[in-house]
């Protein structure tokens, strides 16, 4: 009976201590997802803070540079120039925009500074070519062989010059397509700048049959090329007989334009030649072989 009855009270007692600690246990997972809510809000809230920081941030820089892109203007610096100061600026205060929301977070900023300091030193080790291209970009900036706007021939590359930044130039080609250029490959290499004189050769060619009259042919052509709009008069048109080959002689027929009008007057002076040749019924050019008996 005694017993029994003990048997009782330990089993009472044994389900209440597996009843406290169920509900310990329940009051820690409480405590625990209230702590992990209330610090995914705290956490989401600085994200989103971030988020804020880095839009206000950009519209600041952005409106600071575009101030400051007017404010050189003003004063008539270069192009070039004004370009390369305002993204620099831009750069610089973006990395520092970066650094200060590291900062909102904790993240102790000497820190962040030493890392960017490591990750460029290690990206620099491991392509050197990015530092070839600053310094390139650089002395392309100060020696100022081209700026934007010049219609040149650089890497491989033929077009207008639309921007010169740390790394790369921008180039937009004849068929209207944006080429990035690095400025190493650039530098390294020949620069044609057609844009640097007032004015350039167009040059042509033209077949004259062996019957024909090549002073009649010369002013003919001259009389034609100074209706050309653009064809420049100093100095003047040069048309004169450079080669002869089996067709007859050929003449080379080069007016002098300025690079705005270059193509187009490329284009109209070989409709001109042979518009010209046609009207005085000049016989077609073709070759002539003989053949004799031994």
């Amino acid at each position: 009976m005694c017993r029994l009855y003990f048997n009782n009270v330990f089993r009472e007692d044994e389900g209440n201590g597996r009843h406290y600690i169920n509900k310990e246990a329940g009051m820690q997972n409480t405590i625990i997802m209230r702590y992990l809510s209330t610090q995914g809000i705290a956490f989401g809230l600085k994200v989103l803070g971030a988020v804020v920081i880095w839009i206000l941030g950009t519209c600041l820089i952005r409106f600071g540079t575009n101030v400051l892109r007017r404010a050189l203007t003003a004063k008539q610096l270069d192009t070039t120039i004004v370009s390369f100061i305002a993204s620099s600026v831009s750069v610089l205060l973006k990395v520092i925009l970066i650094i200060a929301i590291f900062g909102y977070f904790g993240v102790e900023t000497t820190s962040i500074a030493a890392l960017l300091a490591g990750i460029g030193l290690a990206i620099g080790t491991m392509w050197g070519g990015l530092l070839g291209n600053l310094a390139a970009g650089a002395f392309l900036i100060f020696l100022r062989p081209f700026k934007v706007g010049d219609f040149i021939a650089a890497g491989d590359v033929v077009g207008t010059v639309k921007e010169i930044g740390f790394l790369v130039t921008s180039i937009d080609t004849m068929d209207n397509i944006r080429t990035f250029v690095g400025n190493s490959k650039i530098f390294s290499g020949n620069i044609q700048n057609f844009t640097a004189n007032p004015y350039r050769r167009v040059d042509l060619k033209a077949q004259l049959n062996h019957g024909v009259n090549h002073a009649e042919a010369i002013r003919l052509l001259k009389e034609h090329l100074a209706k050309i709009p653009h064809v420049l008069t100093d100095p003047a048109p040069d048309v004169e007989i450079l080669e002869f080959n089996l067709a007859g002689p050929v003449l080379a027929v080069r007016p002098y334009v300025h690079n705005d009008h270059y193509w187009q007057v490329y284009f109209d002076t070989n409709r001109i030649i042979r518009e010209t040749f046609g009207e005085a019924n000049f016989p077609v050019p073709e070759q002539h072989l003989a053949l004799r008996n031994v």
